[in-house]
């Protein structure tokens, strides 16, 4: 049995800009900043938020579709805001681009030139286009290119933005044709456990742990707190202005890391029988937070949802089936015995209090959320684990500056890899 699911991917390339036409790009970008900032203070002051594009709309001077597409995205901001209980309310001042959203074929349009490349016209303003070639990575030009020429793909949103004043655009591709095996089609589950400073594997290949893997990712957490020292530093010392490019390096150092972490998992994966991929369901995890400010802000911010889509979105690429799972208890249930108290686990240490079982208290976790994967999603037994294997770590090798390039080699297979290094326990 399979099942057929849209498959969306989002595509990085770099603009070629013909005729010096950048400065009306950059120009734009502004403008969409101006109607990001409006559109929070509108909603701030309790303006109908139906009537806010129409406002908006009438103050900047950009394509009907941008505008609503960029008031769209400040108000989903809003949005998030109030849901996770007024935690991270945005700012109306910020200075600076801002990305313009635009729909295919409204805003912006590719075609294939006759020399195979991918020729783009972005309306920046009305009447006024700006045009070019697209440079990039050769895998996402070749997705790309099928896009523009096949009936089973669709092009979407894309975003127009300055990644070091070098001009970009994020184009959405979906393939609504691709086949996912069914999850009852698996015959390994690989229970995934997403913490703040590593993911825990465990594939459970029907009645027995094949194998167990820890990914240690410790430089995410240490940048995401030394970016906000350099934050508060700046913000107290009223350079505002910093505080944008900051924010921005800190995420594409995060989500640089998140992408390398989230390819390893999968070809981890790739290399069992019929895998599935299960996580925790963490949507609701915010609400339970309450550890103080500072613990507060740590794990509001810690990128568990990302890391888990990023890896879905990936493995559904291969083929590979997704599920997901109540996490409770997850990290103090004993996966030998199945008793499960707090007590059972402290920092990194897990030791059972009723059968003395002792291990990795993250791959202790993984394999809780392996085994409950089975119930939920296969129609095997559960099996009784009587022995697990002996840990194996991998870690990112830390580079210190967010867009300096990270060399590493992967001594566990023997082969260089997008970096990871490999350690036994």
């Amino acid at each position: 049995m399979t099942d057929t699911q849209a498959l969306v991917k989002t595509l990085d390339f770099q603009l070629d800009v013909q005729s010096n036409n950048e400065s009306l790009l950059k120009d734009a970008t502004r403008r969409a900043r101006s109607a990001y900032n409006e559109t929070i203070r509108l909603a701030k002051e309790g303006v109908d938020w139906d009537t806010i594009p129409g406002r908006v709309a009438a103050d900047v001077d950009l394509v009907r579709n941008t505008t609503q597409r960029v008031v769209a995205k400040a108000l989903d901001a809003m949005e998030n805001y109030y849901e996770y209980d007024d935690f991270g309310r945005p700012s109306h001042t910020k200075d600076g681009t801002y990305p313009l959203r635009a729909n295919y074929e409204e805003g912006y349009n590719l075609t294939l030139t006759e020399d195979g490349d991918v020729a783009f016209r972005i309306s920046a303003k009305p009447y006024k286009h700006v045009k070019g070639v697209l440079c990039g990575d050769s895998a996402h030009y070749d997705i790309l290119k099928t896009a523009l020429t096949s009936d089973d793909w669709k092009i979407g949103t894309a975003e127009v933005l300055f990644q070091n004043e070098n001009p970009e655009l994020h184009v959405t591709v979906t393939n609504t044709e691709q086949t996912v095996r069914d999850k009852l089609d698996s015959r390994t589950v690989i229970g995934v456990d997403v913490n703040e400073d590593n993911v825990a594997l465990t594939a459970l290949f029907e009645d027995d742990v094949e194998d167990t893997l820890v990914i240690d990712f410790p430089e995410i957490k240490f940048e995401r707190h030394r970016y906000f020292t350099m934050r508060k530093r700046v913000q107290n010392a009223g350079k505002d202005s910093i505080h944008a490019t900051l924010e921005g390096r800190e995420k594409r150092f995060v989500r640089d890391r998140l992408h390398k972490v989230s390819r390893y998992i999968v070809e981890w994966s790739r290399q069992f029988d019929k895998p599935c991929i299960v996580f925790e369901d963490l949507k609701e995890m915010r609400d339970s937070i309450d550890y103080g400010t500072r613990m507060n802000r740590r794990l509001h911010h810690l990128p568990f949802r990302t890391l888990q889509y990023y890896t879905s979105y990936k493995a559904s690429f291969e083929g590979i089936p997704t599920g997901w799972i109540d996490p409770y208890k997850t990290s103090q249930r004993c996966p030998m015995c199945g008793h499960a108290e707090r007590v059972n686990r402290n920092k990194k240490r897990f030791k059972c209090r009723s059968c003395g079982h002792q291990d990795h208290s993250d791959r202790s976790a993984s394999v809780n959320i392996a085994v409950k994967g089975i119930m939920k999603h296969q129609d095997w037994n559960v099996p009784g684990l009587n022995s697990l294997p002996q840990v194996r770590k991998v870690r990112r090798q830390a580079s210190g500056a967010v867009d300096a390039p990270t060399v590493t080699h992967d001594a566990m297979r023997g082969h260089q890899t997008d970096g990871i290094v490999g350690v036994s326990n």
